[in-house]
């Protein structure tokens, strides 16, 4: 057996105004809209629910046009759920939301690529459901807008549009559980550190896709939209 190591580069987003940001995990917020969490059956302001993606998810954009993003294997139902993206530029354990900002490099969005039907299976049968959620390109994020270029924490309009009409739209204001609020949360349970992206939910509209769509997501009040072309298998 060979004692080299193997050097295995870690994903990373595309910065505005150039560098980079090395992924380290992502974390995924469930149900954090009242509308899209009734739209899935569920109803009030319960503690958040979360799930990771592995990190080779990520399909990072750029400035030099949209992303082809395949349209997955063993699934019939893709469904694209548009999310703020958080990324970290610290971390740590029972972090507090009134200095949840200082742990924040920047902020993008994304699109949480959900196979439905492998994770309604998953549900049905009680069990995980990482092979609805976690695949190749399951996580396509725009450029990160770093924080100390913005006047503040995002509070514009998430919007999702397929071939030019919107599918979801929401203040992020409609958020049951703020980002310093989700933020401190998370770090109750696991250890945040530098390089963790944080998805924090969607909205309620969503919808499946097929290849040829064209989607745009966007965040009035960050500089970078999302573009996605969806191809065939």
């Amino acid at each position: 057996m060979s004692d080299h190591v193997v050097n295995v580069r870690r994903p990373s987003l595309h910065v505005v105004g150039g560098g980079s940001f090395p992924v380290g995990r992502i974390l995924c917020i469930g149900r954090n809209y009242a509308a899209h969490a009734r739209e899935m059956g569920d109803d009030g302001r319960n503690p958040p629910c979360w799930f990771t993606k592995s990190p080779t998810g990520i399909a990072a954009a750029h400035a030099y046009g949209p992303l082809a993003v395949a349209y997955p294997p063993e699934t019939d139902d893709l469904q694209p759920e548009v999310e703020l993206v958080v990324g970290l530029r610290s971390g740590g354990r029972n972090i507090v939301a009134e200095r949840a900002h200082e742990t924040i490099y920047g902020f993008a969005v994304g699109l949480d690529m959900t196979r439905r039907d492998r994770q309604s299976e998953a549900k049905q049968a009680r069990r995980p459901w990482s092979q609805g959620k976690d695949f190749d390109a399951s996580a396509p994020v725009g450029m990160l807008c770093p924080l100390a270029t913005m006047n503040g924490l995002p509070q514009g309009t998430i919007t999702l549009t397929v071939n030019g009409k919107t599918r979801q739209s929401s203040p992020l204001t409609d958020m049951i559980w703020s980002v310093p609020e989700l933020i401190a949360r998370l770090s109750r349970s696991v250890t945040l550190a530098a390089g963790d992206v944080i998805f924090t939910g969607t909205p309620a509209g969503v919808a499946p896709v097929v290849p040829g769509d064209t989607l745009r997501a966007h965040i009035s009040d960050l500089d970078a939209a999302l573009e996605v072309h969806i191809t065939p298998r």
